[in-house]
């Protein structure tokens, strides 16, 4: 079976007109911890948050190579394929950044690893590394417990639930 498919057997993205097409990746340590980086916005400096690994799609890319692409880029971990799962979630959002306006589809995929891993940030690009400002490994009870603003914002609630039960196969619309 193609784990990228969604319920509805749909591989890729249905297009939008205008929107940016992100591939985002859950990826879990052995101890069921979550990577995130820590970000800040340049034109709103003093308002820092976190998100999970992943970016825009390039043309011609489809979703689980962005996913593998990003993933390497932003941590230097190259896995196959059939490691990643989903897309599990897709969060439509818009928002602001460097004084751009982004209305984005982000699918999220859930990467487990089995063997504890170094983040390597080498592959960043230059806004990548203008505006990252670190990364950590974040526990279910850190994400419940942070009064840090957290992207996905239903994060804490859901990647529990997701790394107890698996992925049923469903894509589910997310905040």
């Amino acid at each position: 079976m193609d784990r990228r498919r969604s319920v509805a057997g749909v591989a890729e993205p249905i297009s939008r007109p205008g929107v940016r097409v992100a591939a985002r990746v859950l990826l879990v340590d052995p101890a069921q911890r979550l990577l995130l980086f820590h970000g800040v916005d340049p034109h709103v400096p003093d308002e820092s948050f976190w998100f999970t690994a992943g970016g825009g799609v390039e043309p011609g890319e489809d979703l689980l190579a962005g996913a593998r692409r990003e993933l390497r880029e932003e941590t230097g971990l190259w896995l196959p394929p059939d490691r990643l799962v989903g897309p599990v979630w897709l969060r439509r959002v818009r928002f602001s950044f460097e004084g751009v306006e982004y209305d984005s589809d982000e699918w999220f995929f859930l990467a487990a690893l089995t063997d504890p891993a170094e983040v390597d940030t080498a592959g960043f690009t230059d806004l990548e590394n203008r505006t990252v400002r670190g990364h950590r490994w974040w526990g279910a009870d850190d994400l419940r417990r942070t009064t840090e603003t957290v992207y996905p914002l239903q994060l804490a609630e859901l990647l529990p639930g997701l790394l107890a039960d698996g992925w049923d196969g469903r894509l589910r619309l997310i905040d």
